[in-house]
């Protein structure tokens, strides 16, 4: 140690092998603008870059202890600390008692666990035996620091214990997550003849909140209420938080109102109680009661968990006021209340107000900025979302999953895809791509923007560690990219792995089997749906319904129907779309009488469903009353695809006047879909004027459209136009139009075998061809049995 005079005043240095240890007085405003250039000069002969550390000297009357005592009276932990350091090194000799339970305060304060074991360990070294009070101050300086076993070990060598010693480390093991800890050493204190206080009661009561028993909840409850420190207002306070994080917010009301004397926590823990349980209305009616009794000020936490009720009831009228009352009070920089604000604002819709409030934070830290780029993600706005994540990354701040999934989400649209891929190689980069929900939001992703490809890269990659989400998050890409043979190739590698089938996967699986119509496999599914113990819940079973009417098994479907205790409206429209389909038209009609008796009531896809039916039977004026009623009765607009059956309905019926002119009385621009309806039934009827208009119409949406092109040139050769014809199909070969060839299937051995007209690309297609011909000729001999024939080939 050396002094030194600077400017008339007397200093003294202290140098270590780490840095400078430079005393200034007190009142020196800011030593280290003056001085640090100068000194970091003067001493860098000692060692290059010499770090320089300012403290307050002592006065010269003052010894270590009462310096460091005073040095933490006046709030100056860390100044206490560094003194500490320099008497460790200068001395060979122990504190005091007190001055050693100040320091260790000092830590605890700091959460310091490095300064905290150098005191324990001076003390140890000098063989100090501290007093009961100083061993708890040490036991707490380890609970709040975090290291329980350390904690433990000082409880355990401690020959005598109070309530404090047993406190401090239930308390600590309640802070880090350690419930089950906490609890049994509280079972333990009891057994050792100690009554608990409301300190003991606090905790113990925060770590049952963290446990999944509510019936321990209970008997707590019933030991608080025993207990003399039952009626304390610390015991009272958790007891409400713990009821609010169970769900029992009744019983948290019956705790909240029998408190004579509410704090501030009261009111704080009722109010988020209420927002945290769905009570938004009553969380916003207990802050104001709050207000009016002028007794408390809220604080930064109040107004989150207000702000949070306005969020969820989507009031930003309520969020307004609430937010001048925020700033009346001084706290609408609050990095808390301007986060809650920020997102209350955010999933209002009112994106610009939430931007506002956003940079009005003093210093946002990572949950505000997560805040507020979810806010622009769920609105949609993907530019916005990483903009400003690109201003986040530039403040130094690293994302976490949440950043990265409002990425993700922003990024959920075929326009983003690019952006979306951005993020994927960022969170490979980052090593998010380890987190399981993550890779879930990923694949959800690639998916939503039709890349199925990617998706699959995706699932191959985490396929080990998949779980039932990416499963189905995987199966439903596929079914909505129309890959049914994709969807039913990747169940069977999920029934081989570690993960059970759930009602969304035999869902995918079953949609599937009818896109595909096989009935075989939909039919496996369903014995597998019984086996496996799966409830066959109104979603499955409508799944079922609508699989085995695709598969044209409407018996199989009409049985699955009467096994559903009570339908709903997608039950009956699967059905009676199965009968309409199938040409059944009458049944489905009845079907839909029988449901409206019922008192059902019909829906848009219901009434598409019946309108079709009314189209294959020939119901016209019944379909035309039907359309009214849809509309007054039901309350139901028109959509296109009523208005698509209707055309149909009156086309089929012959009657093309009326269909031309519906639709041009419709609410809406006709699409391509209603013109191609009509020109369809021009052919039917022979129709040439009718139908070359609708053909016009068509080729002005699609000038290739090839379907519409062919149709026009066979109502031509139909009705003898055969100028037109010719004219027309010179026009098709100089645009280089063909009609677009036909498609069926047939599943064979569990095996789907597509063809199309003259078809040459079927493995087997020497085979078809032969037996074709075979059948051709021996077809005409009536001695010959087609199906032995058909067998001999071995089908």
């Amino acid at each position: 140690m050396a002094f030194i005079r600077t400017l008339n005043s007397i200093y003294f240095v202290t140098l270590s092998s780490e840095a400078i240890i430079f005393f200034t007085p007190r009142s020196l405003a800011n030593p280290i603008n003056i001085f640090k250039p100068r000194l970091q000069f003067a001493f860098s002969h000692i060692r290059p870059n010499t770090q320089i550390a300012f403290s307050p000297c002592p006065a010269p009357e003052q010894s270590y202890d009462d310096y460091i005592i005073s040095l933490c009276k006046k709030n100056f932990p860390r100044e206490a600390l560094q003194a500490f350091d320099i008497f460790r090194k200068c001395t060979s000799f122990p504190l005091k008692s007190i001055t050693y339970s100040h320091l260790i305060n000092a830590c605890s304060y700091l959460r310091s666990l490095e300064h905290g074991r150098r005191i324990h360990g001076h003390m140890l070294a000098f063989n100090y035996q501290p007093d009961l009070i100083l061993q708890n101050h040490i036991l707490n300086m380890y609970g709040k620091c975090g290291s329980l076993k350390e904690a433990r070990n000082v409880f355990d060598a401690m020959p005598q214990r109070n309530v404090v010693s047993w406190t401090s480390l239930i308390s600590g093991y309640s802070h880090y997550g350690q419930e089950d800890n906490a609890i049994t050493l509280y079972v333990q204190m009891l057994q050792s003849g100690y009554v608990p206080d409301h300190f003991t009661f606090g905790s113990v009561i925060k770590s049952c909140s963290g446990l999944d028993d509510f019936m321990l909840a209970r008997q707590l409850h019933a030991h608080v209420l025993k207990s003399e420190f039952g009626g304390h207002l610390i015991s009272q306070n958790a007891l409400i938080s713990m009821y609010t994080k169970f769900s029992q917010i009744s019983d948290a009301i019956n705790v909240f109102t029998r408190i004579m004397a509410k704090d501030l926590i009261s009111w704080g823990s009722m109010i988020a109680g209420f927002s945290q349980l769905g009570y938004e209305l009553e969380a916003l009616h207990h802050f104001r009661e709050m207000l009016s009794g002028h007794v408390y000020q809220p604080n930064q936490f109040i107004f989150g968990s207000a702000f949070s009720a306005c969020s969820k009831l989507l009031e930003p009228n309520y969020g307004r006021q609430i937010h001048s009352l925020c700033m009346k009070f001084g706290l609408g920089s609050d990095l808390f209340a301007g986060c809650s604000l920020c997102d209350m604002y955010a999933k209002c819709g009112l994106l610009e107000s939430a931007r506002t409030v956003f940079y009005q934070i003093e210093k946002p830290d990572l949950v505000s900025w997560n805040a507020i780029i979810a806010g622009f993600a769920s609105a949609g706005d993907a530019k916005e979302s990483m903009s400003l994540f690109s201003q986040m990354r530039h403040t130094g701040l690293a994302a976490n999953d949440v950043t990265v999934l409002s990425l993700l989400c922003a990024c959920s649209e075929p326009v983003m895809l690019c952006q979306g891929m951005q993020v994927h190689s960022y969170i490979i980069k980052m090593g998010f791509y380890l987190e399981i929900h993550v890779c879930n939001c990923l694949l959800n992703m690639y998916s939503k923007c039709s890349n199925l490809n990617d998706a699959l890269g995706v699932f191959e990659d985490i396929e080990n560690k998949a779980d039932i989400v990416s499963w189905n998050t995987v199966l439903t890409a596929c079914l909505q990219q129309n890959q049914a043979g994709e969807v039913l190739r990747l169940t069977k590698q999920m029934l081989v792995s570690s993960i059970k089938p759930d009602h969304v996967t035999v869902t995918n699986v079953l949609v599937s089997s009818g896109q595909v119509a096989s009935y075989e496999v939909g039919s496996q599914v369903h014995c597998f749906i019984i086996k496996s113990g799966l409830n066959l819940d109104t979603s499955v079973s409508n799944a079922l319904i609508n699989m085995y009417t695709k598969c044209g098994s409407l018996g199989s479907a009409q049985k699955m129907f009467d096994s559903i205790d009570n339908p709903d409206i997608i039950s009956w429209s699967s059905l009676i779309v199965g009968y309409a389909q199938a040409g059944s038209g009458d049944k489905a009609f009845k079907l839909f009488r029988t449901m409206r008796g019922l008192g059902v009531k019909p829906n848009e896809i219901t009434f598409v469903v019946i309108l079709t039916a009314c189209s294959h039977i020939g119901m016209v004026e019944e379909g035309l009353k039907l359309y009214r009623t849809m509309q007054e009765e039901d309350g139901i607009s028109p959509t296109r695809e009523h208005c698509s059956c209707m055309v149909d309905l009156l086309a089929r019926a012959g009657c093309l006047d009326g269909a031309e002119e519906f639709i041009k009385q419709m609410p809406f621009d006709p699409d391509i879909v209603v013109w191609k309806t009509l020109l369809a039934a021009c052919k039917i009827h022979g129709n040439l004027e009718i139908g070359r208009r609708a053909a016009e119409n068509v080729l002005k949406i699609d000038p290739s459209n090839s379907a519409a092109l062919v149709m026009l040139c066979n109502i031509h050769a139909s009705s003898g136009h055969w100028k037109d014809f010719a004219l027309l199909r010179s026009s098709m070969r100089q645009m280089d139009v063909s009609k677009v060839p036909g498609q069926s299937w047939i599943e064979i051995k569990d095996r789907v075998h597509v063809f199309l007209a003259e078809d040459s690309l079927h493995p087997e297609t020497g085979r078809i061809y032969t037996m074709l011909e075979e059948l051709r000729l021996q077809i005409l001999d009536d001695s010959c049995d087609p199906i032995q024939m058909v067998s001999s080939f071995g089908y």
